[in-house]
């Protein structure tokens, strides 16, 4: 009888993460004939009892029988404890033994009494008893905490794990990484439990705190650094009215009950000068020398670095040798060391750091903020200018700490109020934590109600009651009346405005109307000594895109080509949305990356998605449609998990136009009809607007010509391009529907309005399809040749492919009905190259039609196998194939692990495999069948 492997049990359902250390010790357990003995060390909380416990679980499964043994600190000195425990339930067989030995063992494990036994007697009593029990089944011993053992049975159990070959008996020992002990371990294999990874350690803590805050999700994730115990315990720890409020945290983490048993007490054993050392690098959070010991000498004179020397022996930090850096073992330490100190040795310490660090002006202002007792305007003024400057690093969630410190040491309530709604502001409109801007927003209208008519304070509204009801009609008269109202004096250097300013032209975005523009122009004119470029160029393109003059495009350029060189991530994400109408998305992608990559890691929700739907956006223009359906479903998922439910139409938009393009066209109504249900009510003319341009793709996807030009003319009459985004973006659709209805003289119209306007200048993209609607209409063949020429010559058209190839159709299906054949091959053949590259299954089929009706050979994709996969599916099997990992691979293509690991399940059945480890030869045997 064999031991059963733990990972194809019950006994590790509830591990996560542990695949690779459960392979590894089942591999030991797997042959029971060879004996073996096997240590697991590993940091406290890394969860070595977890582990061994579904290693018994899993064997006693498999019939063998488990002895299990605790280390017991109160039992340390009690000669044989842990022997007694592993032989009790062998006390049949120890009878059965040999009188010397049975003798020698009832009186070692106290059954009976008499003269000491000889210790060799008993260790080899105790092996032959282990033999006798294994003869029947095997046997696994499992000693957990094995420094705790007491001297007389580590030597046993010494003894036995060295004479196990041969036999059916398996010991496995657990003990924390660089413990004492009286266990020899010398010459028997150690495996070192490592902490989770990232992408386990977040499972873990999404499968048990599913609520959990994605700012605090962060802070925990760094805190604990794969510590599964931290992981579980340092939730449990923050207060239970905060399970979002991240500047409510303290910036060391708590620990819980749990968790201080296994780090404060080893603090508190310290001297108390390193007590106090410890606090101050805590503190400090550099690990500079430097600075440790200056301010160790300013709070005790004769204190040194010679003082660390008990904690580097503890093993609680080291110095680095290469930077000459303190650094904690764990980061679980410093908030052990938190723990063990009293309030006013944090404040005498944060006292002197802030002398010590008196020339960097924000850490000298958060010491002071943490030693001030009572309210200080002055302290409270250099908070409030740190937290400026750190927002406009993107770091929202640091400068709502700043402001809310700053306006808990406000003497007067008009400067409490303001500092609160400006953390109110930042946190609704960047972090997501809605929530605690609500109560911030509160708790600013109490400390100054006449201060509820501020701009930083109606800003927070807004974006309060867009994610509630989404009453943009409300949110728009509130926060122009703020801006009337305001004491700024319309001056462009005032922040405040500008940001309100910004926050009005997406109201006027979502809903669209003349009336709306009308009064954000008026605003913006106000603005002295005149409005920022990105603001004027913003409601040019949006209020009135057909009549973009080469000025403002001069303008935009400008503000595109800096783009890479932008920093604060509320800029980019506003440079992005200057970007979208002129299909300028490419120069922002960069640092739209740098933002995503922020926001994946626990950066502020709103910049975050903001990013997210100009990358989606731009990689569906440019033919990356599995991205975009990625980025898209990210959008979406985290719309729902900020609470920032207003802006999900732009992911269904996104991907509603994917769907529609590859003909998925229940999905595309689908999409359109959420955007539509949600925007009618609230009469958001614009989004409305784009929900009818899903429509209209989904319909010419299915052939359906009228219902396309319905949803077409629903957006703007045939021949009206002027105050509306979506109808300059929609003319190629509105065109070529409107030709399959016999409606040419709607079609013409429609180009005609294009011509006059400045949509060619507007965009390469919108200059391509321009050219190719105007080829369209035009009756004269040696014309339309000429325009479909020019279009498909301009230098950006490779660059929009699904675009290009459209405009290719339309070129080989004008030339087949002017009888040229031959000449219809080319472009047909390229453009049905391109549908099926990206999987554009309705474009593909009407290019193969064309080309059979001129008797032309249709090539068509591999059959079978990995022909099946898509484009993405392939180059995730290849990459996986290469080794590797799901993190690798998500972060090459700027998709979730989690989505890879589901692009994975699909791909395995279309290869027929059921691992990962058969992908190469899938693949390899693939590549032959072709070449074959």
């Amino acid at each position: 009888m064999s031991f059963s492997d733990p990972l194809h049990t019950g006994a590790a359902d509830l591990l996560i993460g542990r695949e690779q250390e459960l392979e590894r010790i089942s591999a030991f357990l797997a042959y029971p004939y060879s004996g073996g003995a096997l240590l697991m060390s590993g940091e406290p909380g890394v969860g070595k009892t977890v582990l061994l416990d579904a290693i018994a679980e899993s064997a006693a499964d498999a019939g063998a029988r488990v002895l299990r043994v605790a280390g017991v600190q109160f039992e340390a000195d009690i000669s044989y404890a842990a022997l007694n425990q592993a032989l009790l339930p062998l006390k049949d067989t120890v009878e059965a033994l040999g009188s010397a030995h049975r003798e020698a063992l009832h009186i070692a494990l106290g059954f009976g009494a008499g003269q000491p036994p000889e210790r060799l007697v008993v260790f080899n009593a105790a092996l032959a008893a282990l033999q006798d029990a294994a003869g029947e089944t095997p046997v696994l011993i499992a000693v957990d905490d094995l420094p705790w053992v007491d001297r007389v049975s580590a030597a046993v159990f010494g003894f036995i794990a060295r004479r196990l070959s041969g036999t059916r008996i398996r010991f496995i020992a657990t003990m924390r990484s660089g413990a004492g002990g009286f266990f020899e371990s010398g010459g028997l294999p150690t495996y070192e439990l490592p902490p989770l990874d990232a992408e386990s350690a977040g499972h873990l803590v999404d499968a048990r705190f599913p609520r959990l805050g994605r700012q605090i999700r962060r802070r925990v994730l760094n805190a604990a650094q794969g510590n599964p115990l931290a992981l579980l315990e340092l939730p449990n720890a923050l207060p239970a009215d905060q399970p979002a409020a991240l500047e409510a945290v303290p910036k060391v983490l708590p620990l819980s009950q749990r968790l201080q048993s296994l780090y404060v007490s080893r603090i508190r054993h310290l001297p108390e000068k390193t007590q106090n050392l410890l606090l101050l690098a805590t503190l400090d959070g550099s690990g500079d020398l430097g600075v440790l010991h200056a301010s160790a000498r300013a709070m005790e004179g004769d204190a040194s670095l010679e003082d660390l020397v008990p904690a580097e022996q503890d093993q609680l930090v080291h110095v680095d040798r290469g930077t000459r850096h303190l650094v904690f073992r764990h980061p679980l330490i410093r908030s052990a060391v938190v723990e063990a100190s009293t309030s006013s040795s944090r404040r005498a310490a944060h006292s002197v750091l802030s002398q010590v660090l008196s020339h960097q002006p924000e850490s000298r202002a958060w010491h002071l903020g943490e030693a001030a007792l009572e309210p200080d305007e002055q302290v409270a003024a250099l908070l409030e200018e740190v937290a400026h400057s750190i927002a406009g690093r993107g770091d929202a969630v640091a400068a709502i700490a700043s402001l809310t410190r700053a306006a808990d040491l406000s003497p007067l309530g008009l400067d409490r109020a303001r500092r609160l709604a400006e953390a109110a502001y930042l946190g609704a409109e960047a972090t997501g934590a809605l929530h605690s801007a609500s109560e911030l927003l509160e708790n600013a209208r109490q400390a100054a109600p006449e201060h509820s008519n501020s701009l930083r304070f109606a800003a927070a509204t807004v974006q309060l009651l867009l994610n509630s009801d989404g009453d943009v009609s409300t949110a728009h008269r509130i926060l122009v009346g703020a801006i009337e109202e305001g004491t700024h004096g319309y001056d462009a250097d005032n922040p405040a405005l500008i940001d309100a300013l910004h926050l009005l032209s997406l109201l006027c975005i979502y809903e669209g109307t003349e009336e709306l523009w009308g009064r954000f122009h008026t605003l913006l004119s106000r603005v002295r000594p005149e409005p920022p470029a990105l603001l004027s160029v913003l409601g040019q393109l949006y209020s009135d895109p057909a009549h973009t003059g080469p000025a403002t495009l001069r303008q935009l350029d400008h503000i595109t080509g800096d783009a890479v060189r932008e920093s604060d991530p509320a800029q980019i994400v506003r440079i992005g949305t200057v970007a979208v109408p002129s299909d300028r998305l490419s120069a922002v992608r960069e640092p739209s990356l740098r933002v995503l990559r922020q926001g994946r890691t626990g950066g502020p929700a709103r910049r975050h998605l903001g990013v997210l739907l100009h990358l989606a956006l731009g990689a569906y223009h440019t033919g990356n449609w599995s991205e975009a359906a990625e980025l898209s479903d990210e959008g979406l998922g985290l719309c729902e998990e900020s609470g920032y439910s207003f802006f999900a139409w732009y992911f269904q938009y996104s991907k509603g136009l994917v769907s529609a393009s590859q003909g998925d066209v229940d999905t595309a109504h689908a999409l359109a009809d959420r955007m539509y249900d949600w925007a009618a009510p609230r009469g958001l003319q614009a989004i409305i607007q784009y929900a009818e341009q899903v429509r209209t793709l989904a319909h010419l996807a299915a052939g359906d010509y009228e219902e396309s030009l319905h949803h077409a003319l629903a957006v703007g009459a045939a021949g009206e391009l002027a105050n509306s985004q979506v109808a300059c973006r929609l003319f190629f659709d509105f065109v070529e529907a409107a030709l399959r209805c016999n409606r040419g003289e709607d079609a013409v119209k429609q180009v005609r309005a294009v011509h006059a306007s400045s949509v060619e200048a507007l965009s390469p993209r919108l200059a391509l399809l321009a050219r190719g609607a105007a080829a369209l209409v035009e009756e004269d063949d040696g014309t339309a040749a000429r325009l479909f020429k020019e279009a498909l010559s301009l230098p950006a058209a490779a660059v929009f492919p699904f675009d290009r190839a459209r405009v290719q159709l339309a070129q080989g299906e004008r030339l087949r009905r002017a009888r040229a054949a031959t000449e219809c091959k080319e472009p047909l053949r390229s453009a049905l190259d391109t549908f099926q590259r990206l999987g554009s299954l309705p474009w593909s089929k009407r290019a193969e039609e064309e080309l059979r009706a001129v008797g032309s050979h249709v090539p068509q994709p591999d059959g079978g196998g990995a022909a099946d996969l898509t484009p993405r599916e392939r180059e995730i099997a290849e990459l996986a194939a290469s080794g590797m990992s799901n993190k690798q691979i998500a972060e090459r293509f700027l998709i979730s692990h989690r989505t890879v690991g589901a692009h994975l399940y699909q791909i395995y059945p279309k290869l027929g495999i059921t691992s990962r480890g058969g992908l190469r030869d899938a693949l390899s045997a693939h590549d032959r069948d072709r070449s074959g």
